[in-house]
């Protein structure tokens, strides 16, 4: 029998409605909506680059242009609807999904004493004990309170002093929980102080099984569809062995089937999904016209391969490239419009001048910048230039160049 198959312009559409983008960017941004909005992407990567805004608000803004950065700590901070681990970076979880890290918990645990071992962080163990206690006894640390008298160097992660070792080891591995951030510094506490009963390791059995399960499930529905080596990479945490095999009990079971996606370039590609995904890709409805400028790490981009397959969009970021070999720029934003990527800007928010200044705008190739196109990207330029903090949006001279 042959395949379901979702033409190009319906897996886009389907693939940007799962991650919030296929609607008009509105709505609140604040407690309860800010916390579905998340539970809806799944997570929140974070990330300290601030040359206009920090990814994780701008990753929030650009779906609700209410959005505040003081919304997201607040969320975090004081209510505790999150919690701060890894997926495939560190990232901001909705505490309810706080029990299917359990596994997580152990997994990292153990690699990361493997890890750390082979890079020589010596010592990093016999620190356990002391930085509980410090944390029992004085209340919530961040890595300059804890191992004062041991040798400090440069600071970096290859680094840390043993006592840096252990506060990050004991956050991976569940003993420790991060409860906010100053500036961009994490800040630690015990876990039994932080978590409630109900959610912490220990007060659920832990089945690793009935974990993967919800893992794939929940990402599956993230993504509208997916290969077994796009599921398992989405949270990161169960193995591509894991993920086949939930695949093949699902499949077998009836609840995904393998259908083929058309790619940008024409190509077939085989993946995983939900039975009823044709009347989902149908039912969605068609992406508003406005340019929105996106995080570099944006959930729909995080992918860089997955974004090309569907968008025709080759991406990658030039902040550890020397600049002299950058193609584009330190840190430039991919622009949406619609169900396309039609082109990335490279942009700086100066505070100390009140400016965002524009130095260069690439469309796509076979795009044409009209009139119409500048009118809504000044609209989009002067939503961020609020976010930034900045009082006008200045453009260079030649800020409309010659696609690459």
């Amino acid at each position: 029998m042959a395949l379901q198959r979702l033409d190009n312009r319906a897996a886009r559409a389907l693939f940007l409605d799962r991650h919030g983008l296929a609607e008009q960017p509105s709505g609140p941004a604040r407690g309860v909506a800010l916390l579905e909005l998340i539970t809806r992407l799944g997570f929140v990567q974070l990330d300290s680059i601030n040359t206009v805004a920090r990814a994780h608000d701008l990753i929030l803004f650009s779906r609700r242009p209410s959005y505040r950065p003081p919304d997201l700590k607040r969320l975090y901070e004081q209510d505790r609807a999150l919690f701060e681990h890894w997926t495939h970076d560190a990232a901001v979880i909705p505490m309810a999904f706080y029990p299917h890290w359990h596994m997580r918990f152990q997994r990292d645990a153990e690699m990361l004493r493997a890890r750390w071992k082979n890079w020589r962080r010596d010592g990093f163990e016999g620190k356990f004990a002391a930085v509980l206690d410090h944390i029992r006894d004085h209340g919530p640390v961040g890595s300059s309170d804890v191992g004062k008298d041991e040798e400090k160097t440069s600071g970096g992660w290859w680094d840390w002093h043993p006592s840096k070792t252990a506060l990050e080891y004991l956050w991976r591995s569940g003993a420790l929980t991060v409860i906010g951030r100053d500036g961009f510094q994490k800040r630690y506490d015990l876990t039994e102080r932080v978590i409630e009963d109900h959610l912490r390791p220990g007060a659920l059995d832990h089945d690793p099984e009935a974990t993967v399960d919800w893992l794939c499930n929940a990402a599956l529905d993230r993504l509208g569809f997916a290969t077994t080596g796009e599921l398992a990479a989405f949270w990161d945490s169960s193995s591509p062995a894991e993920t086949r095999n939930w695949a093949a009990g699902a499949e077998a079971r009836g609840e995904v089937e393998t259908i083929e996606i058309t790619c940008a370039d024409g190509s077939l590609r085989k993946v995983l999904a939900r039975p009823d995904v044709l009347d989902q890709a149908i039912a969605v409805p068609p992406a508003p016209g406005r340019i929105r400028v996106l995080s570099p790490f944006d959930p729909a981009l995080r992918d860089r391969k997955r974004a090309e397959r569907l968008f025709g969009f080759h991406y990658r970021i030039e902040v550890f490239v020397p600049e002299p070999k950058r193609v584009y720029g330190y840190y430039v934003f991919p622009l949406l419009e619609g169900d396309r990527l039609i082109g990335r800007i490279d942009m700086k928010a100066h505070r100390d001048c009140g400016e965002l200044r524009v130095r260069a705008l690439w469309p796509e190739r076979g795009l044409r910048w009209s009139p119409a196109r500048t009118r809504r990207l000044e609209a989009e330029l002067d939503r961020i230039r609020r976010l930034a903090g900045v009082e006008q949006v200045i453009l260079a001279k030649d800020w409309l160049r010659d696609p690459l």
